[in-house]
């Protein structure tokens, strides 16, 4: 009974190779990385000549509404390169990096549900980001009020938050449980 009939062999085996079909998932996430470095570099160029325009041009709420847009789009970045070292690394293959000094601490550390932590954690940051810009362009020109769509926006966020303390109590659940 020790011996695996051969058919069942070649069929786990099979199934331990499928795993480099997401390797192409990772290589778009990478592009998706570039997409992301192409709005923010023209943002940025949008907005800092705003900044040192005259006074009409940008004013110290435009300044903070035009940072939170930089940082909104660099936690998706950061997002972004969670999920592709992690998902690689958890569900692909290891990355062999010898002799890579700069490599970050979390790399290799990170299991599925530190990696769903994460994620929950930046969809809260980028939700508040969002929510926080909204909040800001009331009463400014050619953003009128829609308190259904600012209501909304705080119920979604608000879903969110919810959403991770939820994943966070599970996973706490998960850890204070043997395993089975």
């Amino acid at each position: 009974m020790g011996v695996k009939p051969r058919i069942e062999t070649a069929f786990e085996r099979m199934l331990f190779r499928s795993r480099w079909l997401m390797a192409p998932f990772y290589v778009g996430l990478a592009l998706a990385l570039v997409m992301l470095l192409a709005v923010f570099l023209r943002d940025l160029a949008y907005y800092l000549p705003q900044a040192f325009a005259p006074r009409d041009e940008m004013d110290s709420n435009g300044a903070i509404l035009a940072v939170l847009t930089l940082v909104d789009l660099s936690l998706a970045g950061n997002l972004l390169l969670i999920v592709i070292f992690s998902g690689y690394e958890n569900f692909v293959s290891k990355l062999d990096l010898d002799g890579e000094t700069d490599r970050p601490p979390w790399m290799g550390t990170v299991d599925f549900s530190g990696l769903k932590m994460k994620l929950i954690a930046s969809i809260v940051a980028i939700s508040g980001i969002q929510l926080l810009k909204s909040f800001m362009n009331i009463g400014k020109p050619g953003y009128p009020l829609d308190e259904a769509a600012m209501l909304w926006g705080v119920i979604i966020h608000l879903t969110f938050v919810v959403s991770g303390v939820l994943l966070a109590l599970m996973d706490w659940l998960t850890a204070k449980t043997d395993k089975h």
